[in-house]
This record gives C-alpha cells, structure tokens and sequence, in this order.
C-alpha cells in the first residue's frame, strides 16, 4: 500500500511562512556537496589514500591495454592451417613458443601483484597512526540519525558536547574515538581520511588532519535504516586561533534570557524538549538527542539535511516527522504561539 506524507499541519504551514517573515539569510544544507570526491585530497592520510588509488588504477589500464593488445595481435596474425586428413580431421601441432610466452605473463602477473600488495600494506601502515601524538581528542557516536561529538579536554570545565559539525585546527592531527549508541555505523570523511566503523560496545580510533582550511563534507557508509542517506556531518577546519575562539565559545553555557517572551519560550522549551535535548546552564539534560546549548552557531540542523534558517528551524521543530520520517524526534503538536515561543529561545543559543 502506497504511504502518503502527513498533512503538515498549522504550526508547519507558520513556520513556512516565518522564513519569509524573518528574513532568513540563503543557505545550503550539507547534502547539497555530493558527490563527494576522494581523488581530490586535503590531508596526509587522504594523500597517501589518494597517491594508493591513482597507482592501482593506472596498473589496472596498463594491464586492459596489454591484454587487449595481446588479443588483437593473436586475432589479426595467424598462422597457416594445415589441410584435414582425408577423414577431416585436424592434425595437432605441437611445438612452438607458446609455454614461453605463459612464462612471461605470470611473471609480469606477479610483480605487478606483489608491488601492489606491498604500497597498500605500506600506506595502511603510514595512515594507522598519526605523524605525532594527537593532543585534541574527540569521542564520536552514532546515533539514528545523527552525529554526538565530545571534546574531551584534561580539565573538565573545558570538556564539552556539540552535534554533526566537527571543528579542528590546520596543520594538527586529531584523535578520534568512535562509537555507537544503536547500530553499526561508518564514519567517513573522503577528502581527509578513509572509512571507520562505529560499532555498538566497541571503541574505534581514527584520525584526521586538514593541511587546507575549509569545509569538507563526510557522511555515515554503513546502512543505518531508514534515514541513512540523511546522516550527514561536515569538518571544519580551522586557523589555530580560530579554533581556540569557537571551543571558548563552546564551553560556554547559554545565556539566560532577559525578555519575558524569551524566558517563556526557556520554559516551553523546558517543558516540551528538555527530556531529550540538554542546555548547559538550564535544566535541560536530555541525552536523546543533539546537545543545543549552542545551535544556532552550527550552519545546519537535522544532520546536514536543512540550512540553519530561521524558517528551516522552524519547520523541523513544528513537524520533524514530516521531515525526516523515522528519526526518534516526534511531533509534539505545538500551537502557533508555543512554537513562537519556542523558536525564540532557541534564536538565543548562539
């Protein structure tokens, strides 16, 4: 039986309507980048990944030539046969040089297989560990259908937990720690590093380096259900300086609010999303779903299916099942003015 989408609602259709009332700046969500390259590299290890792939293809075209060489010559130079016996049958020929020619092949054969085997067990050794000792490590977990990011810093008051968009620093490898919370997920960011699984009761290490500063896009690369294709992050790679300034930032709780319109969206929020999302500062400590004490500093929401607009935003939190069907946020059948208030609070947690 055909499924036909719910109707959105009147909160939805306010929501809709609010990205034009508000103004909301153009932008692009995080899908939009496909496809996402790997032949074109902006780190060590995607390098090193990317110098591995351009060799095996060019021994995989040389072989297609020789070979197809091989076949024309034999095709288009052929020997004489001799006339059937006056029973027409064949007479075998033995003799020749064909024996040699096998020789040469599996000879040829076994280098090219063994110079193959050897760069690529060289490069998977070279990218298995970085350069130096990683001094930034962050913990990954998969969720359905999202990305929990945890910086993890020797004092405590400086650890903090963001969602979907990594921030790290040029030039510096970075640790990561993966896991799931649900399902086996994959972790891969093409033109900085390879593919790494996040599996349930397991912790994986990986790493990453940007030498370019820059946006690259990654994405979950292991089904995960139904809104596996809408599991999107993106790594920012920052300036050292830059970086310092956005984990001060991120470290930070949110700001009280002072309006009376914003200390009654805090309480909606409170009310209606603080079991599942947490604000550091508040009350809020929900563990379901993305840590929000600074969301609207992130350029998408939804894991990189939707610009962060005030209109996007808007339409998510109004009826996110309409948007990314399946996903463990439900509608939570605001009226108008609670999704109003709602939305700002949540235009305050820069």
């Amino acid at each position: 039986m055909r499924r036909t989408p719910r109707s959105p609602g009147p909160a939805l259709i306010g929501a809709s309507a609010a990205a034009l009332a508000f103004g909301a700046p153009p932008a692009r969500a995080l899908t939009a980048e496909a496809p996402m390259s790997y032949l074109e590299t902006f780190g060590p290890r995607g390098h090193q990944i990317a110098d591995l792939i351009f060799a095996l293809l060019a021994l995989s075209v040389a072989v297609v030539v020789i070979v197809s060489l091989a076949v024309l010559v034999g095709v288009m130079i052929r020997r004489p046969m001799r006339p059937p016996d006056i029973e027409g049958r064949l007479p075998v020929i033995r003799g020749g040089n064909g024996v040699r020619w096998i020789y040469i092949g599996l000879a040829l054969t076994t280098v090219a297989l063994a110079g193959s085997v050897t760069w690529t067990m060289v490069t998977m050794a070279a990218i298995n560990e970085p350069p130096a000792d990683p001094r930034l490590t962050i913990e990954v977990t998969g969720h359905q259908w999202w990305w929990e990011l945890r910086y993890v810093a020797d004092d405590p008051s400086r650890t903090f937990v963001t969602a979907n968009e990594i921030h790290i620093p040029v030039g510096e490898p970075v640790r990561l720690k993966l896991g799931s919370a649900d399902v086996i997920h994959t972790f891969w960011v093409p033109t900085l590093s390879g593919k790494t699984d996040l599996i349930p009761g397991q912790t994986n290490l990986t790493w990453l380096e940007a030498d370019t500063p820059g946006v690259y896009r990654g994405q979950c690369n292991e089904y995960c259900g139904q809104q596996h294709a809408h599991m999107a992050l993106a790594v920012y790679a920052d300036a050292p300086d830059e970086f310092g300034a956005w984990w001060d930032r991120q470290v930070q709780a949110a700001d009280r609010p002072e309006a009376a319109a914003v200390s009654q969206g805090q309480r909606q929020f409170l009310l209606r999303c603080g079991a599942c999302h947490a604000v550091r500062g508040t009350l809020a400590g929900g563990r379901v779903g993305p840590d929000l004490t600074h969301l609207m500093s992130r350029s998408t929401i939804a894991a990189g299916m939707l610009p962060n607009t005030v209109g996007h935003l808007s339409g998510w939190v109004a009826n996110p099942q309409f948007i990314k069907p399946g996903s463990k946020m439900p509608n939570l059948e605001l009226s108008g003015p609670e999704l109003d208030e709602i939305r700002s609070y949540l235009l305050t947690l820069q």
